[in-house]
């Protein structure tokens, strides 16, 4: 096989991975995206809900917005109004959260088609296997590049061979779809499961994206037996097979670059501890990743320009949604009883205090 040369090789083509060779590629550089999975998009493994513009600029007041999230019509698949957070004894509290559900293959696949129009190349069913000697060793042969990204997920071989950390103790969870008509309110049950799991119903048209996730600290059973006793409490009619994956949900990695190389999305911890919502985050710091990698080709720009650029626009409500994560694995998780005494204290106030990644406590 040929060795294939290029300015940016990114690793991964979902949101974080498509989004930084989107913006990498629009400032004239080289860009090659590879994708294990022969097909981007699938299978489907996340809950794909995206809260609105609105939401993500009172979440994320720094965070450059404009075109970002613009999207065809037609990827919007539900809007929401609301998320319904439920306690182990089916009690609910409502919280005003504006949003909509997504089809994950179609929204990945869309992104991928950005970048290619920005000029990036995307090669699918090519494995990342290792670097050596600075060049980067794929299911389809040598890779030369300037500057390598990780956007590999949790696991992330490109986290390893840089060495950069990886997030830690990412919490397995599984999704499926349901069919059936469902509000238009985002849901999660919190106990009733099994210490320390939850549950979600995101719903879309016709049918809804459900799921569950646990921590192995606080549960000791099967994630597929969570589910099933998840689906016949709420007698859903499943209609596609149950796919799994891990959600990072300690925060933030302490390093994201190197010389030559960055993580980006769940490969850097980018996600809500809270919640596991992880899309948003990935674009916007795809864009900066890209944008910094494109940087660093044309000007040599230091990659730390990208960490600084992710800490000053995320880093802070990211930390306040692992704080209040890590309040609830103290207090809140290791049996029902526990949880709803939790959520009836905190009440509907902190409670979307806690959504919206701000602090529960002055």
């Amino acid at each position: 096989m040929d060795t294939i040369r290029t300015d940016v090789l990114v690793v991964g083509a979902g949101p974080a991975g498509s989004v930084t060779a989107r913006y990498a590629a629009s400032k004239g550089v080289n860009v090659t995206v590879i994708e294990r999975r022969p097909e981007i998009g699938v299978p489907v493994r996340c809950g794909e809900f995206m809260p609105s513009d609105g939401e993500l600029r009172g979440i994320f007041p720094n965070a450059c917005i404009d075109d970002l999230f613009d999207m065809p019509s037609d990827l919007m698949a539900r809007r929401t109004e609301a998320i319904r957070l439920t306690d182990p004894k089916m009690r609910s509290t409502d919280i005003p959260f504006t949003g909509y559900t997504t089809d994950r293959e179609r929204f990945d696949r869309y992104l991928a088609s950005r970048a290619e129009e920005e000029g990036a190349s995307v090669i699918t069913n090519c494995a990342f296997l290792r670097i050596e000697n600075g060049i980067a060793v794929t299911s389809h042969g040598n890779i030369e590049y300037k500057v390598i990204v990780g956007a590999d997920g949790p696991g992330s071989k490109v986290s390893r061979n840089l060495g950069l950390p990886r997030p830690e103790n990412p919490y397995p969870a599984v999704t499926a779809q349901a069919k059936g008509n469902f509000e238009n309110v985002v849901e999660m049950f919190f106990g009733g499961i099994a210490p320390g799991a939850y549950g979600w119903i995101i719903p879309k048209n016709g049918q809804a994206n459900i799921g569950i996730g646990f921590s192995p600290k606080f549960a000791d059973g099967t994630l597929s037996r969570y589910f099933d006793k998840f689906v016949e409490t709420h007698k859903f009619e499943v209609m596609n097979r149950v796919e799994g994956k891990f959600v990072p949900s300690k925060g933030p990695v302490k390093r994201t670059f190197t010389d030559n190389g960055m993580t980006v999305g769940d490969a850097a911890g980018h996600v809500i501890s809270v919640n596991g919502g992880g899309i948003p985050l990935a674009m916007i710091a795809g864009r900066i990743c890209g944008l910094t990698a494109a940087s660093k080709v044309k000007n040599g720009t230091s990659l730390e320009e990208y960490q600084k650029e992710w800490h000053r626009t995320m880093l802070r409500p990211l930390r306040t949604a692992a704080r209040g994560k890590m309040l609830a694995d103290i207090f809140a998780f290791g049996s029902d009883r526990r949880t709803e005494i939790c959520m009836r204290l905190l009440g509907k106030r902190r409670l979307g205090n806690l959504i919206r990644c701000k602090r529960i406590f002055p």
